[in-house]
């Protein structure tokens, strides 16, 4: 099992870059999380991988943390969810935002990912409930009620969620909606 690998960043083709590991090429697919964190090509970079062994091949995920490649892990396991799938929730969610939707049994949030369907999302979220670690993200579920409804707020105006989830970062803790929308619209016009 290839558990690591540090290189030199040698191509970025989303999802999959390719990076020389001592003279040897590795294909490596990535989630879009980790994808916009690298460094430009001819750095040096270190990602957490998975190898995925099947009939017609050997496939490589590399992930920038330890808990994103636990929840691509704990997303294989899930009867008919493959590393395609498994890499597009991780794109479209953090694994913070994951765990928070499992927490909160949001099926909307996982429905805006593309090529998850309800009946899927219900699935995620039935699979999943155990297997995240969520003792932080079920305190922040009942709080997060206000956030919820900026983030909303925001998508409805026209940002994608990575937009908005980054704005919602530089809010202060415990912001009124009409403030936070306030806030983040003058972060985002900035942006």
């Amino acid at each position: 099992m290839i558990g690591r690998l540090t290189g030199i960043l040698l191509e970025k083709n989303p999802p999959q870059i390719t990076l020389d590991v001592q003279g040897v090429g590795y294909e490596v697919d990535v989630p879009m999380s980790t994808f916009y964190n690298l460094p430009a090509a001819g750095e040096r970079v270190s990602l957490h991988t998975h190898l995925l062994v099947r009939e017609d091949g050997h496939f490589l995920y590399g992930f920038a943390t330890e808990g994103e490649r636990t929840a691509f892990r704990q997303l294989l396991k899930i009867s008919g969810i493959g590393a395609r799938t498994a890499l597009a929730v991780l794109s479209g969610l953090s694994v913070n935002d994951l765990s928070q939707a499992v927490a909160a049994q949001e099926a909307g949030r996982l429905t805006r990912i593309p090529g998850i369907g309800k009946k899927t999302a219900e699935r995620l979220l039935l699979e999943l409930r155990d297997k995240l670690d969520m003792g932080a993200a079920v305190a922040r579920a009942t709080v997060h009620s206000a956030t919820a409804d900026i983030l909303n707020a925001l998508q409805a105006l026209g940002y994608n969620e990575r937009e908005a989830q980054a704005a919602l970062k530089h809010l202060p803790e415990g912001v009124s909606v009409s403030d936070g929308i306030r806030q983040a619209l003058k972060l985002l016009a900035k942006a």
